[in-house]
């Protein structure tokens, strides 16, 4: 696999590209100049590499050419942005599709959750999560709260506080999370005693 090219080397390829540029349109450097209001002995060093592209001489070039700021300075191609949703079972039943492709602070999920038991096991972790329950019912126990939330409710909470979904009604309940990890360890948290 070929490695991208260094910023050196993308900087170096900008004067040439400029002078084919301007050579295939069959404009001379006074043309350019006039046009864009750049100095033709500017001109003439930018394409010989004499001189360092900036924004504010690459900007007036691209508009004199008509094309895209990308073309003159030879910007890699943006792969796909679209997110291979790869679905992945839940221990607990149910499945999870991970939205988000790239590891960082916040991480984005839809998760599809069957029914875990009526009887909830309290978790913590380190974290904080926003759930939307798109569709279905969802049963959420936050520390002594125990809620049920339909399509379109929202629920935030710090995952440190002792907590448990499920589906409220044994069916499928699909919810879309947005997770902010500082741990990824979860850690089952005791039932209290009578």
């Amino acid at each position: 696999m070929e490695s991208p090219p260094t910023y050196q080397a993308v900087l170096d390829e900008v004067g040439p590209r400029l002078r084919r540029l301007r050579e295939r349109r069959g404009l001379t450097l006074a043309a350019v100049s006039e046009a864009t209001g750049i100095s033709k002995s500017t001109l003439s060093r930018l394409e010989s590499g004499q001189r360092r592209p900036s924004l504010e001489l690459l900007l007036p070039l691209a508009g004199a050419y008509n094309v895209p700021l990308d073309d003159l300075v030879g910007a890699p191609e943006v792969g796909d942005p679209r997110v291979r949703l790869t679905p992945r079972a839940l221990p607990s039943g149910g499945v999870f599709v991970p939205l988000s492709r790239s590891p960082g602070p916040l991480q984005a999920y839809k998760m599809v959750i069957a029914s875990r038991g009526a009887e909830p096991e309290l978790r913590t972790h380190e974290g904080y999560e926003w759930l939307y329950v798109l569709d279905g019912r969802l049963r959420l126990v936050l520390a002594e709260h125990d809620i049920v939330l339909g399509p379109g409710e929202v629920a935030e909470f710090d995952t440190r506080v002792p907590h448990w979904f499920s589906s409220a009604d044994g069916r499928p309940v699909e919810v879309l999370s947005l997770f902010g990890r500082q741990g990824e360890r979860m850690h089952v948290r005791a039932k209290p005693r009578g």
